[in-house]
């Protein structure tokens, strides 16, 4: 008898596994990968990410230094290892507060419409009005620099994005047979929004916000090189290639490691939303 149960079960994994697009699952497994190092990161390495070591100043790599040392003798695979966690906790904590935010702003425009729809769209085209990433430094010049400035900033300017996807798909569902059967049926607004407009609203959203997370990965890179990021001595992938800046003929591996290590982590997000968008039936 238990071979009759698992046999379908087995079955079914099968097919459900068959039918995941390749992207996806190579898209999960490359980004797996740098959130396992980033969390094995002390068990993988002897050297401290942050001691200064002025004996072993830009030594290049080899079996002592794998990745090389910097201009301060500090290990870069060391360091590339704990870095991963500023730049996956942008990446993943960087589009939270953008979509809440977008999610409740274009739900509520797209499902009520009229005068509320109005006056959210004003306050939409206001923000657009300013260049995204000129607005980003300004706001985290005045909170000051660091993660807790830089998820501010992206809250109060990216939202735009996920208001502008969930509206329009909610401007379409409050029209659709499933929600005005709801509404005959007596549900609030607040039931309907939530338990049958949401679900649906939120499918481009779920693609996006893969993609979002690599361009979060790329201003909060950018944000480092500026010295608005992650302040040293904490390893950040865009500081590192900002410290290496000045050594690219005499010690290129200071710059290239982290920055392929972004180009890595950028193609595992690009790979999973193109699987979900695959998968949800959104992209080509």
């Amino acid at each position: 008898m238990s071979a009759t149960i698992a046999g379908p079960s087995q079955n079914r994994l099968a097919r459900l596994w068959a039918s995941l697009p390749t992207t996806l699952v190579v898209g999960v497994a490359l980004t797996l990968i740098w959130v396992f190092l980033a969390l094995a990161a002390p068990l993988l390495t002897e050297y401290d990410p942050i001691k200064v070591d002025v004996l072993n100043i830009l030594q290049p790599p080899g079996e002592a230094h794998w990745l090389g040392s910097d201009a301060l003798g500090r290990d870069i695979f060391s360091r590339l290892l704990h870095g991963a966690r500023a730049d996956l906790m942008m990446a993943f904590f960087g589009v939270v507060g953008p979509i809440i935010l977008g999610t409740i702003i274009g739900l509520l425009g797209g499902y009520f419409g009229g005068r509320i729809d109005s006056v959210l769209m004003r306050i939409f085209e206001i923000t657009v009005s300013f260049p995204y990433f000129v607005l980003v430094i300004a706001i985290v010049a005045v909170l000051g620099s660091g993660l807790r400035s830089y998820f501010i900033s992206l809250t109060l300017v990216n939202w735009v994005t996920y208001a502008r996807l969930v509206r329009s798909e909610a401007l379409v569902l409050r029209n659709a047979d499933f929600v005005l059967a709801a509404r005959s049926m007596g549900f609030s607004h607040v039931r309907t929004m939530l338990f049958h407009v949401l679900p649906n609203a939120m499918i481009p959203s779920a693609v996006f916000v893969m993609t979002d997370a690599v361009l979060t990965i790329v201003l909060g890179s950018s944000l480092g090189f500026l010295g608005l990021g992650v302040q040293p001595p904490t390893p950040e992938w865009g500081a590192m290639i900002a410290e290496g800046a000045n050594y690219l003929t005499t010690a290129w591996w200071i710059a290239f490691f982290p920055g392929l290590a972004i180009c890595i982590l950028a193609l595992g997000l690009s790979l999973i939303a193109d699987g979900l968008a695959r998968l949800l039936n959104t992209g080509p």
